[in-house]
């Protein structure tokens, strides 16, 4: 009996050897690199990190505390503490208030003042949130960030300011960081850590 012949093109001789080879790169230059899950986490610019720790603050004679990033820059003037980091801040004060916060009131008194004092406003949203120590005001706008100290460039920040009000005190925290900059999850750590001390 006649053994059959088995003919073995060109092309599959090369496919066979391609298929004992690693795959190719996109760019067609070698093979492709694995990925190293051990590799740190690149951020964009004013992203805080997914892995950031945050400690408990208290100012003193303030009446609450509010978790802020451990390791950050504080510093103070008057009533206010502000933290910083690169290109991101979180400021607190307190005040008396006269009675509870809500939107209405923010529109006729916190958008006017902010238009006077803030370079560069332009209003966002006034709306009214529930954060763990209880109803607030969120306000939301844009604003010039400071000059960078070696170019003098000037960028666009993205503020979240927020309205708490317990007892005859208000307290206003604002949170600011670059235009497009992913910081939801810590600004909601931040503003949920609100604690009524006094």
């Amino acid at each position: 009996m006649r053994t059959p012949t088995v003919i073995v093109t060109g092309a599959a001789v090369l496919a066979l050897g391609a298929a004992g080879c690693g795959a190719a790169s996109p760019s067609g230059g070698g093979t492709a690199k694995p990925v190293d899950p051990n590799t740190a986490e690149v951020n964009p610019a004013g992203d805080i990190p997914d892995d950031q720790a945050f400690v408990a603050y208290s100012p003193p004679g303030g009446g609450y505390s509010v978790k802020v990033p451990e390791g950050w820059a504080r510093s103070s003037s008057g009533a206010a503490t502000t933290f910083t980091d690169k290109l991101n801040s979180i400021r607190m004060e307190s005040a008396p208030a006269s009675g509870a916060v809500s939107t209405a009131a923010a529109k006729r008194t916190e958008l006017p003042a902010l238009s006077k004092s803030v370079r560069g406003f332009q209003p966002g949203e006034v709306t009214q949130v529930t954060r763990d120590a209880g109803p607030a005001v969120r306000i939301t706008y844009l604003a010039e960030s400071a000059p960078d100290p070696v170019t003098g460039k000037v960028s666009r920040d993205a503020v979240e300011r927020y309205l708490f009000v317990h007892n005859g005190k208000k307290v206003v925290l604002t949170l600011t960081g670059p235009k497009g900059a992913d910081n939801v999850d810590p600004w909601k750590i931040v503003t949920d850590s609100v604690r009524w001390t006094g």
